[in-house]
């Protein structure tokens, strides 16, 4: 009811008016481009090699663009891959950490690296599912001039999709890419509940399976918001200092340190990780790796439940530590006059809070493995197959609806001071 209000009086100011039009209008193109298939390519071939495994975990962030082989396929994968390896890219190289440092002149330009980037990786995934699908007959004109059609018009969707983003993040509400893929989510949903309505009609489930479903969600989305919004507050102290005839600090404020600060970046890599085997196997089902894949690999048992929990912890930590460091933190802090009381600045304040980040960390981990792992059991046990509720669509539906709210929040509070200042 909240976000309904705040929604219902942004729509009264006239340039927030405006900027929530402009993102609706954009996600409106994202859907309609989800519908143009790329040209050349035979689609129920295509639905027969990606009924599971990566393409069908990627299909969820596409809003079912994947499976229609729409020009927006690839979605944002490549700019988000592309963020990341930059990120990773400018711990290991000096000059890309400079220029983090430079403000907003830096920032510009490693967004246009990232870019670049996202350009590339797009051409390379192009090449590789176009190559793919040429080897298991997908093609109607098994040519040269078919993939390269076909890896033009991924990129060239890529391309839109990123700069609509920017666009959506400029002159919009929000995050462009997260809205992007909260978009292409949430999209998904009338299908999944009209399958579970046909499903009802032909009694293979019952009206308590729906339910349960419902229950589950609920309980998820509550325990998402609490760890998502879950902050430690370290105390920071900062020493008195006379220049002139003023004096400066003195203040006690604090330090937050999220609970999650990997955000869902670790359940895609875990995902993509043991979704690789099957879609492998997919491409070659008669040789004897796709043999043993179909006997073998079974994504609902405990081993790979297990293994996916434990490689979702471990990249929670990787992720942490490249956007965390406490050295950097713990410099800034001695820089500024800074102290956290109990502790000397400098390397003890790195230390301390290392050991705050690391216990973050463990229990960041262990909430992404349970919101993956737990909703498919339950509705394993429950026998539901149809629901739509997927770990880490469920994480970044909730979190972009917090993140968009705020900011519509943090728009409203200003246009209202700058009301009372012209009166």
């Amino acid at each position: 009811m909240a976000m309904l209000e705040t929604l219902r009086n942004s729509m009264r100011v006239p340039g927030l008016r405006k900027r929530l039009l402009f993102t609706i209008g954009m996600l409106v193109v994202i859907r309609i481009c989800a519908h143009i298939p790329v040209p050349g390519v035979d689609l129920e071939t295509l639905s027969a090699l990606f009924g599971a495994g990566l393409f069908q975990f990627f299909d969820i962030f596409a809003g079912g663009a994947f499976a229609k082989f729409a020009i927006v396929a690839m979605g944002v994968t490549p700019y988000i891959n592309s963020s990341i390896i930059m990120q990773l890219l400018t711990v290991v190289i000096p000059r890309l950490e400079e220029l983090q440092k430079e403000g907003e002149e830096g920032r510009k330009k490693i967004q246009q690296y990232v870019r670049y980037g996202a350009v590339v990786l797009g051409l390379v995934q192009a090449f590789g599912i176009g190559m793919a699908l040429r080897n298991a007959g997908a093609f109607y004109n098994n040519s040269w001039t078919t993939l390269f059609v076909i890896m033009v018009s991924l990129t060239a969707g890529t391309a839109l999709v990123m700069w609509i983003g920017e666009e959506i993040t400029e002159k919009g509400i929000g995050n462009g890419i997260s809205l992007i893929i909260f978009a292409n989510i949430v999209s998904r949903l009338p299908y999944s509940i009209s399958g579970e309505i046909q499903l009802l009609r032909l009694g293979q489930h019952n009206i308590f399976q729906p339910l349960l479903v419902a229950v589950i969600a609920l309980i998820m989305v509550v325990f998402v918001v609490i760890i998502n919004e879950g902050v430690r507050k370290i105390p920071v102290e900062y020493a008195k200092r006379v220049v002139g005839r003023r004096v400066y600090g003195g203040q006690r404020t604090h330090l937050p340190i999220r609970i999650n600060q990997a955000g869902v970046i670790p359940l895609i890599f875990a995902s993509s990780l043991m979704y690789f085997p099957s879609t492998i196997a997919g491409f070659f089902p008669n040789s004897t790796f796709g043999r043993w894949v179909a006997q073998h690999y079974d994504m609902s048992s405990w081993w790979f439940m297990l293994i996916n929990a434990l490689l979702i912890i471990f990249f929670t930590y990787f992720y942490t530590a490249i956007t965390f460091n406490p050295e950097n933190v713990a410099d800034n802090l001695k820089k500024n006059g800074g102290f956290i009381p109990g502790y000397r600045p400098g390397r003890p304040t790195a230390e301390y809070l290392e050991r705050v980040s690391s216990r973050l960390t463990l229990v960041g981990g262990l909430f992404l493995a349970t919101v993956t792992i737990l909703p498919i059991t339950l509705m394993g046990l429950a026998g539901v197959q149809n629901a739509y509720i997927g770990g880490s669509s469920l994480l970044i539906v909730v979190s972009v609806a917090l993140e968009t709210t705020k900011q519509i929040e943090a728009q409203l509070v200003m246009r209202h001071y700058q009301g009372f200042m012209r009166s």
